[in-house]
């Protein structure tokens, strides 16, 4: 059985007790860390856990027999948490954002190479049989080749929700709703649609006026190839729809699932095509669903690769092409220009001082709440099937 110490109190925390305590027997949370002792205690007493509070990571991971470290901290400790437990011979299951800059990426990257440990990151709408379904079938070219990727990642937050004393700060959080949001479905177009070669981008604060980040962007990609692709991240779209559409020669798949396939007429216009839409969707239909989904799927999936000594399916690399993905974004949004990639070390945009440096600060953060007194979340995957 894998031990785990749980790092974080905080509202992500029971997804992940849910989901090592869920795989009959495979996993056991030991102990639980938060700055304040009490509510870790809170945490283990709520849900019935074998486990001990501690105020302090190092002193869990130093105390507990354990193998496996989850990450439920905000963006601005992940480094630090993540290279301790690796150089003292942990594996690390880490939550999005990998970490608020490329410079922290690589140094954990670096750390889990050092240790011969596995690392992986939190993207779990992979890890959903309608996205998991959707990438198989792009990959088979039964739609033809990829010409053009739209993602909508629409969120909505009050203002209140930068009254958190961690939140809405460059130099804590790392950034706003394409960070901290829209990371799940740059996630999911970077492994789908690969990684562009330019990006611009322009970003702005249009209701959230406690917090210096931004809570609206909008990117154009450019491939080598010529495709293009399209992102919009909000805060401010009631209803939060979120999706992807793939547009190929032959025809569109969506997420959530939504196909459409159409021949042109002599004049050009759509006829649709029944046939080729039948056999799309007994293809798509035809692929097995996942065994476990969104957290419980991650988790598994890291203790399947500790097992049987491979790579998490969302190690290290993924986490960091995201995060370029976004820093990209980012760099192009304050440079007002367009901005080829790879992004280099020596850029501003690969630190957490020269983002918070470089980038605009919207409005003076207020509000400065160590926790709300009840603090509910609604998962990426929840709207993603």
């Amino acid at each position: 059985m894998h031990k785990v110490v749980l790092v974080g109190a905080g509202s992500i925390c029971r997804t992940h007790v849910k989901a090592f305590e869920g795989l009959g027997g495979r996993a056991k949370i030991v102990a639980i860390v938060s700055r304040h002792a009490e509510n870790a205690q809170k945490v283990i007493d709520e849900m019935g856990l074998d486990a001990r509070a501690y105020a302090d990571h190092r002193s869990a991971i130093d105390a507990e027999e354990c193998d496996i470290v989850s990450v439920c901290t905000p963006p601005d400790s992940h480094c630090e948490i993540a290279v301790y437990a690796l150089e003292h011979g942990k594996h690390v299951l880490l939550e999005k954002p990998m970490a608020p800059s490329l410079a922290e990426c690589d140094e954990i990257i670096d750390a889990a190479r050092r240790a011969g440990k596995k690392l992986a990151v939190v993207a779990q709408s992979r890890f959903l049989t309608p996205v998991w379904r959707t990438k198989k079938l792009l990959d088979t070219g039964l739609a033809g080749k990829l010409l053009y990727t739209q993602v909508n990642s629409f969120w909505y937050r009050g203002r209140s929700y930068y009254d958190l004393a961690w939140r809405g700060q460059w130099a804590t959080e790392g950034g706003g709703c394409t960070l901290v949001h829209a990371v799940h479905h740059i996630d999911l177009l970077q492994w789908m649609s690969g990684m562009p070669s330019e990006v611009t981008a322009v970003i702005g604060n249009v209701a959230h006026t406690n917090s210096e980040e931004e809570d609206v962007s909008m990117a154009l990609l450019r491939y080598p190839d010529g495709r293009l692709a399209q992102i919009t991240a909000s805060l401010v779209c009631h209803g939060q729809k979120q999706a992807l559409l793939f547009a190929c020669e032959k025809a569109s798949l969506e997420i959530p699932h939504a196909f459409a396939a159409d021949t042109p007429l002599e004049n050009g216009f759509p006829q649709e095509n029944a046939a080729l839409l039948a056999q799309l969707n007994e293809a798509y239909e035809a692929i097995p669903a996942l065994a476990h989904e969104g957290h419980d799927g991650l988790v598994a999936d890291l203790l399947d690769a500790i097992d049987r000594d491979r790579e998490p399916l969302i190690g290290g690399g993924d986490g960091r092409r995201t995060m370029e993905l976004i820093m990209a974004i980012y760099k192009s949004a304050s440079e007002k220009t367009a901005v080829r990639l790879p992004i280099e070390k020596t850029d501003a945009f690969y630190t957490r001082e020269g983002v918070t440096t470089k980038m605009p600060h919207f409005y003076k953060k207020t509000g400065f709440l160590s926790r709300f007194a009840k603090d509910e979340i609604v998962l990426a995957s929840s709207n993603m099937k």
